[in-house]
C-alpha cells in the first residue's frame, strides 16, 4: 500500500508559513519501516480540495490530509470530503460529546461544527486539545497544526496500520562512477532495472562538486537489503570491467 500526503493552505502556497508536514510524515512512517510515496500541496480552493480528495477515495492508498478542518470560513476540507463522496455532512456522536465537553455552551453555534464529518467517517482522537480529526476508509484528516496532526497520525498508523510495519525497513546504498557519462551507460542501466525490477533505480549525473572534481555519475539501488547489495555489487562489477573508476558508499 503505497502512503500519500495532501497539504492545504494558502499560507503555505504563500510563503506566508513554512510546512513541516512532509517532514513530520516521512519521520513518522520511517519509524515504523515505511515510506511516503508521493504529495501534494494544494491551496485553498475548494474545487481543487475536492478533486484531490475524490483521487484519494478512489485510490487503495494510505492518505493523510493535513489542514482546513476548522470552523473558520477558509476550512473547507470537511465539506470537500462530503462533496467527494456524495454524502451530507452531519455532527458525529463523539465529536459532539467531546465538543460539548471541552467548551459547553460555547460550543455553539460555531465550534460544533468541527465535529461536522462525512456520513460513516471515524473520529480520530486529538490529544491536545480533544477537537477529533477523522477518517474515511484509508483516507484521513488531521488539523493543520504540527503538535496536534502529528500525534494523530502516529494513533491512525499504530492502531489501523501495524500490519504495514517493517521491521527490516528498506535502504539505499550509492556507488559513483568516475568520468562517466549516462549516454554511454544506458543499456547497462536497462539491463540493471529489467533483472531487479523490484529495486527503485536512480541515476545522477554531475559535472563536478567538492567531493569528486571530474565529471561522474551517482548510481543507487533502493529496496530490501538482501537484494540491495546483490545488485550494487553486480552493478559495480559491470562498471569496472568498462574500464570505469568506481567509488562505492552505503546510502
Amino acid at each position: 500500500m503505497d502512503v500519500g500526503a495532501l497539504i492545504i493552505g494558502d499560507e503555505l502556497l504563500s510563503g506566508k508559513r513554512q510546512d513541516k508536514h512532509l517532514q513530520g510524515l516521512i519521520r513518522i512512517l520511517a519509524a515504523r519501516g515505511m515510506k511516503l510515496s508521493w504529495a501534494e500541496y494544494l491551496g485553498d480552493r475548494p474545487e481543487r480540495i475536492t478533486d484531490a480528495l475524490k483521487r484519494a477515495f478512489a485510490s487503495p492508498d494510505l492518505v493523510f490530509s493535513f489542514g482546513g478542518i476548522g470552523a473558520t470560513p477558509d476550512d473547507h476540507t470537511r465539506q470537500c470530503a462530503a462533496t467527494a463522496l456524495g454524502v451530507p455532512l452531519a455532527v458525529h456522536p463523539e465529536a459532539r460529546a467531546l465538543i460539548e465537553e471541552r467548551f459547553g455552551e460555547e460550543a455553539y453555534p460555531h465550534r460544533i461544527n468541527m465535529g461536522a464529518f462525512p456520513e460513516s467517517a471515524r473520529i480520530i482522537p486529538n490529544p491536545v486539545n480533544q477537537i477529533p480529526g477523522f477518517s474515511v476508509s484509508n483516507v484521513h484528516f488531521v488539523p493543520g497544526f504540527p503538535a496536534m496532526a502529528w500525534p494523530m497520525i502516529e494513533w491512525v498508523l499504530d492502531t489501523h496500520y501495524v500490519h504495514l510495519f517493517n521491521d527490516q525497513p528498506d535502504v539505499e546504498e550509492t556507488l559513483v562512477a568516475l568520468e562517466a557519462r549516462e549516454g554511454d551507460l544506458i543499456s547497462l542501466m536497462q539491463d540493471m532495472t529489467a533483472r531487479y525490477p523490484a529495486l527503485r533505480f536512480s541515476s545522477l549525473p554531475n559535472f563536478g562538486n567538492a567531493r569528486f572534481a571530474q565529471m561522474h555519475i551517482e548510481f543507487g539501488f533502493t529496496g530490501a537489503p538482501a537484494l540491495v547489495g546483490i545488485a550494487i555489487a553486480e552493478l559495480e562489477k559491470a562498471l569496472k570491467a568498462q574500464g570505469y573508476e568506481v567509488v562505492r558508499k552505503a546510502g
